[in-house]
């Protein structure tokens, strides 16, 4: 059955005779003559889509032509800033076109409908097409609607990833080397590069504290859902008589911020150095590589040993301490917003609990989302579900937010 999603007033001629073929046989469709007229198109979305989208195309329109002008064709870091505002428009530019396409198509096949002489099979052609295209514009709408959500400008951004053990004494530092696996596991299956910054192991196993640095592809946009205080009951290795324990360990995820974001006065920095253990050749207990930075107004203290050098190890710990002021900016706008928007998806929270980790019945909890999750390919990295699963609470709370801060008036 040929498609009828191409425009019906081209398909349907006044005084033209049209073959169509329906469940083996063929059928005309004889149409008398009628006064041509444009149909009138009613704009089904939300109207403050509408008004959202008809200005996001006024802009890419006038970006399109700025980028015309030889005087900003000449300007390299002009024409690549404007260039890159209209790419992020042209998905949102192109999806309204076929919006508005298949929302002129629907009309015509309504308007087609109502007209008579058309018989019970092309009745039924003509209702199967509107269902498609109904189906369709809904599909469209939902997806502009993702696309007009704000997007968080940090997303592009590298992480510095630290797993800090909480209660449960040795058990807690056995924990967060579990999820320190998790997360090399899981930056694996992302391509994304990963690499140690700074460690302090526990006595028993696992880490005290354990800093990744973690490279790729839209790292932060994914991981900063992992913020937040990640709860294990099992019995512990150090257990002898099989009960099963509770342990916490802390998840903080902090976009690498440069220089410029984060200016730090020397005069708030104490440096020591010391000998560090471990590889590093024959000099690494006679020379003094380790480097102890404490930064005085926080109170942050931050300890690197993994690079071969001083030097080194002392641009890995600045590294460190500019991440870590970022963050905690970064988390007093975020816990701003979600005192606003009373958010169930916490990015900024580190006492939050997020997730409980039962290995009796091999099963994670993730108390956001209310949802279960197997808890051996969980541990092995396959945490995709659960991202995906934030990513689109999230999107829901932000779009009832939107919703709601057009239909409320200002003031």
């Amino acid at each position: 059955m040929n498609s009828l999603t191409t425009s019906f007033a081209a398909r349907f001629p006044a005084r033209a005779e049209q073959v169509f073929c329906n469940r083996g046989r063929s059928f005309a469709l004889f149409r008398p003559p009628r006064t041509h007229r444009t149909p009138r198109i009613v704009c089904m979305a939300e109207p403050y889509l509408i008004t959202k989208l008809e200005s996001a195309e006024k802009t890419w329109k006038e970006l399109s032509v700025k980028l015309a002008d030889p005087d900003i064709v000449s300007n390299p870091s002009e024409y690549q800033k404007l260039a890159q505002s209209m790419a992020e428009l042209d998905e949102v530019v192109s999806t309204f076109k076929r919006f508005k396409d298949c929302e002129k198509q629907l009309e015509e096949a309504k308007a087609l409908a109502k007209e008579d002489g058309i018989d019970a099979d092309m009745a039924e052609m003509i209702a199967y097409e509107i269902g498609t295209l109904t189906n369709q514009l809904k599909e469209l709408e939902e997806n502009i609607k993702v696309l007009l959500l704000p997007s968080d400008p940090l997303d592009s951004r590298n992480i510095l990833l630290e797993v800090r053990a909480g209660t449960g004494g040795d058990e807690a530092g056995i924990w967060a080397g579990d999820l320190v696996r998790m997360y090399q596991k899981y930056s694996e299956r992302n391509s994304w590069k990963y690499a140690p910054v700074s460690s302090s192991e526990a006595e028993k196993g696992g880490f005290k504290t354990y800093v990744l640095e973690v490279k790729g592809n839209c790292v932060y946009s994914k991981l900063k859902y992992e913020s937040g205080v990640h709860r294990v009951q099992r019995v512990p290795q150090t257990e002898t008589q099989g009960r099963v324990h509770t342990s916490t360990a802390t998840v903080a995820i902090m976009p690498e911020a440069d220089e410029v974001e984060v200016v730090i006065d020397p005069k708030d920095i104490e440096l020591t150095t010391a000998r560090s253990g471990g590889a590093g050749g024959q000099n690494v207990n006679k020379v003094e590589t380790a480097v102890d930075l404490f930064h005085k107004p926080t109170g942050i203290r931050i300890f690197c040993t993994e690079e071969r050098t001083q030097l080194q190890n002392r641009s890995r710990a600045l590294q460190l301490l500019r991440a870590k002021l970022y963050e905690i900016k970064v988390r007093e706008q975020q816990e701003l917003i979600r005192n606003q928007r009373k958010s169930q998806v916490g990015t900024g929270a580190r006492a939050e609990k997020i997730r409980t980790y039962n290995y009796k019945d091999n099963r994670v909890t993730d108390h956001r989302l209310k949802m279960n999750f197997e808890l051996t390919s969980f541990l092995d990295g396959d945490i995709e579900t659960a991202v995906q699963s934030c990513v689109a609470m999230e999107q829901k709370e932000l779009l009832e937010e939107l919703a709601q801060s057009v239909a409320t008036p200002a003031g």
